[in-house]
């Protein structure tokens, strides 16, 4: 669970911090994409440094689905955590602004895509699994994501064309700070939920893993 915090913690880290590599990237106006895209003075630490997160956001993931055990909604999430860690592990990068396209950046934009979906499932699963709090944190968290998502769209075509995007990081870097909050509020309330099954029963842990499906013989 630890891990899932951190994680998100990197990443924003990584958001605040290797920007500062990259002359003249402003990170109002340009996406997270262009810090590693291709022949970005940044792409090598960024790569480096995502490495380190999606090996973090695996350890979490494992996690979920160990603490599930009767719980289908978590066994569902930490399954697609697990799914989300092997789609992330390679990115197709995208050019920087001026370029001509190519089949690179056509399948950058398939991932994200597909990333994006898989975020909003693990949402929806998430909330699913726990209290009504926080299933209405989760719909809160998805307003966000389909409002920024919108005002994203709107300037995103104007990354090929290498015209000015005033607000594209702005609005990118709201929807990645909502998802990494999400994880650290799923996070600790799994830690929570761990720490009140074991209160309520000190055999608690023998007693789950005789319960757990996957354990039983």
């Amino acid at each position: 669970m630890i891990c899932g915090i951190l994680s998100s913690l990197l990443y924003v880290l990584m958001n605040v911090f290797i920007p500062i590599g990259f002359k003249g990237y402003s990170i109002p106006a340009q996406t997270v994409s262009e810090l590693s895209a291709i022949d970005a003075p940044t792409r090598t630490l960024w790569v480096l440094l995502a490495v380190i997160y999606i090996l973090l956001v695996a350890a979490f993931g494992w996690g979920v689905r160990k603490s599930a055990y009767g719980n289908r909604s978590l066994r569902i999430v930490g399954g697609l955590i697990m799914v989300y860690v092997v789609i992330n592990v390679y990115w197709p990068p995208m050019h920087l602004r001026g370029n001509e396209p190519t089949l690179t950046d056509t399948l950058h934009i398939v991932w994200a895509m597909v990333t994006l979906l898989l975020m909003m499932f693990i949402m929806a699963f998430g909330a699913s699994a726990l209290a009504r709090s926080f299933r209405i944190y989760t719909i809160f968290t998805f307003v966000v994501f389909i409002t920024f998502g919108i005002l994203i769209g709107t300037e995103a075509p104007g990354i090929p064309k290498n015209l000015p995007t005033p607000r594209i990081g702005i609005w990118e870097r709201i929807n990645i700070g909502a998802y990494m909050l999400w994880l650290i509020v799923f996070a600790i309330a799994l830690m929570r939920r761990q720490k009140h099954l074991s209160g309520n029963n000190p055999n608690s842990s023998r007693t789950d893993k005789l319960n757990h499906p996957g354990l039983k013989t």
